[in-house]
């Protein structure tokens, strides 16, 4: 019997203790500073009044998670591809939790978004903005991954499906975030271009510090999901088939992993 959780991959990874450091640290003082040092947004008016523009504020929240998600998507994309080459299940299994983290992040995404979008300009959706459009599309694409690979047996024909599937749709993700430079809209602002940027230091910082944080527990999320799956695996039951024998009982890895 092998070992409870000893991956064969032999792909580079994120120290599991780092990670979780960073995410329990980073993400709690960065939502501080946005809320209690990071300046206020201001809005001028043709009359000279000048509003202030605190629902900006989930700017920190919103576009650091669509971050990690497009992380998880692009983690779930590469497993993918290590396992159309190398055929390993381990790499199935990564790739389903790349593209399974990745949808509960885009699912907090769009929440955000549409509360940033309600209280900022009054509705809860704006079907005339490019970028929203893409990324509604991106994040419809991979939640439908999950109709396709539950669709079919479990074995190899459903994990090389999966894969493929996969690999197609992290095409969207560059062009969900560059989908600001060709919008029409100023739903998006964009803030960094050729010229330079338009945040001051104090939003920069808060910015980096909440980017790290939720990458980081991105990657939490991604190998917390991998590590139970492939325990669940090899150490206990080699098939989600009522009665199947244990690997302690066959003395042999599973075939395919049935996640």
């Amino acid at each position: 019997m092998q070992p409870v959780f000893a991956p064969r991959t032999t792909s580079a990874r994120v120290s599991p203790r780092l990670a979780l450091i960073l995410a329990a640290v980073l993400v709690p003082l960065a939502l501080v500073l946005a809320f209690a040092w990071a300046p206020l947004d201001t809005i001028s008016f043709s009359e000279g009044d000048v509003q202030y523009n605190f629902p900006q504020k989930i700017f920190y929240v919103h576009v650091p998670i669509a971050m990690a998600a497009y992380l998880a998507f692009f983690a779930g994309a590469w497993n993918a591809v290590l396992y159309l080459v190398k055929g390993d299940d381990d790499y199935d299994v990564r790739s389903y939790a790349g593209v399974h983290s990745g949808v509960v992040l885009g699912t907090l995404v769009l929440i955000t978004g549409s509360l940033w979008a309600k209280v900022s300009w009054g509705v809860w959706w704006q079907w005339g903005d490019r970028q929203l459009l893409v990324f509604l599309t991106l994040y419809l694409f991979y939640a439908a991954y999950f109709v396709l690979r539950f669709s079919i047996d479990a074995g190899r024909s459903r994990a090389r499906a999966s894969a493929i599937y996969a690999v197609l749709g992290v095409a969207l993700v560059p062009l969900s975030f560059f989908a600001i430079r060709i919008a029409d809209t100023l739903i998006h602002p964009i803030v960094i271009t050729p010229a330079g940027d338009n945040l001051p230091g104090a939003v920069w910082i808060t910015f980096f510090v909440s980017l790290v944080g939720f990458a980081a527990l991105a990657v939490v999320m991604l190998q917390l999901e991998v590590a139970a799956k492939l325990r669940h695996v090899r150490g206990y039951v080699a098939s989600d088939e009522p009665g199947a024998p244990t690997i302690a009982a066959t003395g042999e890895r599973s075939g395919a992993v049935h996640a």
